[in-house]
């Protein structure tokens, strides 16, 4: 459960959800990319057999027995919804993704997970009706596999869900399903399964969600950042181009030979040039960090680019850019310790071991 807004993500039972059918929770084994991405992969309720269509149907509890949310609960679930929460749901190791069209060009656009809710005046709703929309690939008719995975969701009333046992309908004009922030909240969670087959095969099935527009990209974080940039470069660049020409402005006057001969500006730095700076070792343990980031880069992007780190492999990428990481050391600590030693230090020992100690201290 992730958001645009924030960046904490949440697990999917930290909500007052639909527990499993047998209220086992089973937590799929992590590794240490997806322990670091905060990935929690768990069990849900939503029963999908193979190219078997499931009509409107109960979630979880008896259509005499509503799931209730107390003020707290509801009080919960209407923040998460308010802070734009996405849910994101998985099938045969596939993300489920929402299709919209574009209003300029009308192509289909697709965005990860599904909304929680959504706020229509001051009010906040919850997408409590799922349909699950599965296109599959078979070559023979018998042997099938799940290619793509899309969601729509509703907001349906519990006033207008009619139940016939586990089976369930609602008008095509129907009520929506308010969160009760304040106080309890009384609703029925329904979901439906439709197949479609798609000429898709299993190797190009995740090419869909390459080409997507990932839509938890935080922007305002990213353009904050440009901003500034540019502005203290704007502001660096203004000083530098001012002393600059102050000091060209001074060296064209006919002044006399004495003054003349007098250096002074920016003419005084060539003699700082090959000048070993005070703190060289921390100097050179900088050096190293920085060469240690760009070798773990360039390495992790060469790897991508050959497909050796399939979207697939979930927390893969970042599992391999900090073993990476971690081997690159060797190489910053060699450079470190030379670089070092070019600036006629003694202790170059030293300098390659500030190089490992530098990131922690950061």
């Amino acid at each position: 459960m992730t958001s645009t807004l924030t960046q904490l993500p949440f697990e999917y039972y930290s909500l007052p959800l639909c527990p499993p059918a047998n209220g086992t929770i089973h937590y799929k084994p992590k590794n240490l990319g997806e322990i670091l991405r905060g990935d929690r992969i768990v069990n849900t309720p939503y029963e999908v057999q193979m190219a078997t269509p499931t009509n409107c149907r109960l979630l979880c509890n008896k259509p005499d027995t509503p799931v209730t949310w107390d003020g707290e609960q509801s009080g919960i679930v209407s923040e998460r919804i308010q802070h734009s929460y996405y849910i994101h749901l998985l099938v045969d190791n596939l993300p489920c993704a929402m299709r919209y069209e574009m209003l300029d060009t009308g192509k289909p656009q697709y965005e990860h997970g599904y909304r929680l809710g959504f706020v229509e005046d001051d009010n906040v709703y919850i997408n409590n009706h799922l349909r699950l929309i599965l296109k599959y690939h078979t070559e023979d008719g018998v042997h099938f596999r799940v290619v793509g995975f899309e969601v729509e969701t509703k907001s349906v009333s519990l006033s207008d869900l009619q139940f016939d046992g586990q089976t369930c309908k609602f008008p095509e004009k129907h009520k929506k399903q308010e969160v009760n922030s304040q106080g309890a909240t009384h609703l029925q969670f329904t979901y439906e399964v439709d197949w479609e087959e798609s000429k898709v095969r299993w190797a190009s099935r995740w090419d869909t969600y390459l080409a997507m527009s990932d839509v938890q990209i935080h922007w305002f974080s990213i353009i904050n950042s440009v901003i500034v940039v540019f502005f203290l470069s704007g502001i660096l660049t203004m000083i530098i181009v001012r002393t600059l020409r102050r000091d060209i402005a001074r060296y064209n006057k006919d002044d006399d030979l004495e003054e003349a001969l007098e250096e002074t500006g920016w003419k005084l730095v060539h003699g700082d040039v090959f000048r070993p700076p005070q703190y060289s070792k921390l100097f050179a343990a900088v050096i190293g960090t920085g060469i240690q980031i760009f070798c773990m880069s360039l390495i992790t992007i060469f790897f991508a680019m050959l497909g050796m780190l399939s979207p697939a492999s979930r927390g893969a990428l970042m599992t391999a850019a900090i073993f990476l990481y971690v081997f690159s050391g060797l190489i910053a600590g060699y450079l470190s310790a030379r670089l070092y030693r070019t600036l006629r230090g003694v202790q170059w020992k030293k300098a390659a071991f500030s190089t490992a100690r530098l990131p922690c201290r950061v």
